[in-house]
């Protein structure tokens, strides 16, 4: 199979292109600069030289492939302040990619976020009461709608909700958050810090895709979800075991100073359950869970070496 992978050099798509190309799988990586394009070579991935604003791009790689997976986002804009343009961007190659596609059965499977839980354990079926041209984290959740959509146009549509990646080499959230208590010579979390962040493995998240990619029919919400819910506080007492800091709760309303862009993150409820996906792809969860890979050292590793 032909696996075009946009993010292909980024944290989660280096694991996805390594798990494909072991499965004996060929991989189509887009590369946006002249690292990410040895990065991908290195890694035995053919590159495409392009961007997500390289619809043109997009459309040709849909066509030539019999799967395309859609990990890119345009992390560096929305965190500049210009999140709406990073969702626009998004779209565009999401609709680029359901032109390509349409009547094929291809699959697309796109890269999405887990919703709000509400005090529960959010299931597949649940958070897809969204539309289009809503503000915020909303717009984005949006796109997942319109690519579950195009299953009614003959594409094998895939939508995979992924938690907090974590492992090794990790430069996301778990890093940042660290990293902020490196800083800060505290450990925090917002009010009693009961809020859960949901969390898998890269490398099971790798398999997942893989697994997803051969199995899941048009249409399919997937959770990429191996911890359902790790209270922040849990985490919060690692980082801060590790470093040598205190850990204490932070009030909500100093939380913007204190944790940055990283506020709104961690003080959110992203519980979530997997349990249909687990059946549904035979996929269960072997690496290491959230609190023992944060316990193993490594992210304290390369924050001391930063």
């Amino acid at each position: 199979m032909r696996v075009f992978i946009t993010g292909a050099s980024g944290w989660i798509g280096s694991g996805a292109a390594a798990e494909l190309l072991d499965a004996g799988h060929q991989v189509v990586g887009l590369a946006r600069s002249d690292a990410s394009a040895a990065k991908l070579a290195a890694a035995g991935v053919e590159v495409r030289r392009g961007s997500l604003d390289d619809l043109d791009v997009l459309r040709e790689e849909a066509i030539a492939a019999d799967a395309v997976v859609h990990l890119a986002f345009g992390h560096d804009i929305a965190f500049s302040g210009r999140f709406d343009d990073a969702v626009a961007a998004d779209r565009a190659a999401v609709e680029a990619f359901g032109e390509a596609l349409a009547g094929t059965g291809k699959a697309l499977a796109v890269a999405s976020g887990v919703p709000l839980s509400n005090g529960g354990l959010t299931a597949e079926d649940e958070g897809h009461d969204v539309e289009a041209g809503q503000p915020g984290p909303a717009a984005r959740f949006a796109i997942g709608e319109y690519a579950l959509g195009l299953a009614d146009r003959g594409v094998r549509s895939i939508v995979l909700r992924f938690p907090i990646v974590h492992g090794e080499g990790d430069p996301g959230f778990t890093a940042t958050m660290v990293d902020i208590a490196r800083t800060k010579g505290l450990a925090g979390y917002i009010g009693d810090g009961a809020n859960r962040w949901p969390g898998v493995h890269r490398d099971d998240a790798a398999r997942l895709i893989r697994l997803a990619l051969d199995k899941a029919p048009a249409g399919s919400t997937l959770h990429v979800i191996a911890d359902e819910g790790v209270p922040i506080r849990d985490l919060a007492a690692v980082v801060g075991r590790h470093l040598g800091v205190p850990v204490a709760p932070i009030a909500p309303e100093d939380a913007p100073a204190h944790f940055g862009w990283l506020a709104g993150f961690i003080g959110a409820d992203r519980a979530a359950s997997s349990a249909r996906t687990r059946e549904l792809l035979d996929w269960t969860p072997t690496g290491p869970g959230f609190v023992d890979d944060l316990d193993k050292g490594h992210y304290f590793a390369a924050a001391k070496s930063a």
